[in-house]
């Protein structure tokens, strides 16, 4: 395989991770994914934002979100975030510090 279509490859199961996780899956909350997987979406906007930098496209947390999101990251919030019980916050401060880096 080349390296232009590993890249095209790769590019279309990123876009089909996020449509099945915009669309399909609004349900799952960004915190049981970290608390799983030890990555969220705003884990994938914030990579999306370090790849656009690397290439010198100057791009805010602010703005990949709303790119990742397909709207404003309070609108997302508003519309499918729920509040997260005591537990999963515990098991998130451990997957945190176990999974993530700061990267702000």
């Amino acid at each position: 395989m080349d390296d232009q279509t590993r890249i095209e490859l790769e590019a279309a199961a990123f876009r089909r991770l996020r449509q099945h996780l915009m669309e399909e899956r609004t349900d799952v909350q960004n915190i049981d994914m970290m608390n799983l997987a030890g990555f969220c979406r705003n884990c994938l906007s914030r990579w999306y934002q370090e790849a656009a930098n690397e290439r010198g496209i100057e791009m805010d947390k602010g703005a990949a979100r709303e790119i990742y999101y397909g709207m404003p990251f309070d609108a997302w919030k508003s519309k499918y975030q729920t509040e997260a019980s005591a537990e999963k916050q515990a098991e998130f401060e451990v997957a945190f510090k176990e999974n993530v880096t700061d990267k702000s």
